[in-house]
């Protein structure tokens, strides 16, 4: 169930903005964080990179500075139409992230920024798996989110984030075993970082070659 400042920060752009910038501060501010899944990663300007559910385009406009073929997909049309007006280098594509309409290997590199934490324990299986199908064999999965902190201070500030803006989705992904769950899909050499006392982790996959 979601909560009434969850709805409202939806409703209200400026509110949604201004929660995101306070969240992000406890790794350095909303740059910062978005760069977190990037940064140390060998960029090609030919390599095919998907922004999985890009929003209104914050790390879209990253990945454009490091690739000319980025493709942004989200299931908001206006999420989407201000990510068109924001960073009109990359293409753009409406639908939802269990069901994406690639080929297979479609890309080199899937990213995603803060959104796995919104998905039920059966959609983020299928998200996972769907994006293993459009990595080419070989490509990487490259994802930061919300985590279980291991330093307990941060626990209060990132539960009162939860209470007030999450909704049980958030509270079951910080549980979640997510390595585990990458490699019983087929995922290898799977690494995790943390942040601000672990209340962040990054995640490295890739999906095996051949």
């Amino acid at each position: 169930m979601a909560t009434i400042l969850r709805d409202l920060s939806y409703r209200y752009q400026w509110l949604y903005d201004n929660i995101s910038r306070v969240a992000a501060l406890a790794v350095g501010g909303e740059g910062r964080f978005r760069q977190l899944a990037l940064q140390n990663f060998d960029w090609q300007p030919e390599t095919r990179v998907l922004d999985l559910c890009c929003g209104w385009g914050q790390t879209t406009a990253l990945l454009v500075e490091r690739s000319n073929c980025v493709t942004g997909l989200d299931a908001s049309p206006n999420a989407l139409a201000r990510a068109r007006s924001a960073v009109p280098q990359a293409t753009y594509m409406e639908a939802f992230a269990e069901a994406m309409p690639f080929p297979d290997g479609s890309f080199e590199v899937v990213h995603s920024s803060a959104a796995m934490h919104e998905m039920e324990a059966e959609q983020l299986r299928q998200i996972f798996q769907e994006v293993h199908r459009v990595l080419v064999p070989g490509g990487w999965f490259l994802f930061s989110d919300f985590h279980a902190p291991t330093n307990p201070l941060f626990w209060p500030g990132v539960a009162a984030f939860f209470w007030l803006f999450e909704t049980e989705t958030a509270w079951e992904f910080v549980q979640t075993d997510v390595p585990g769950l990458l490699e019983s899909i087929g995922f290898c050499d799977v690494s995790q970082a943390f942040y601000a006392g672990g209340s962040v982790q990054v995640l490295r996959a890739k999906r095996a070659a051949g």
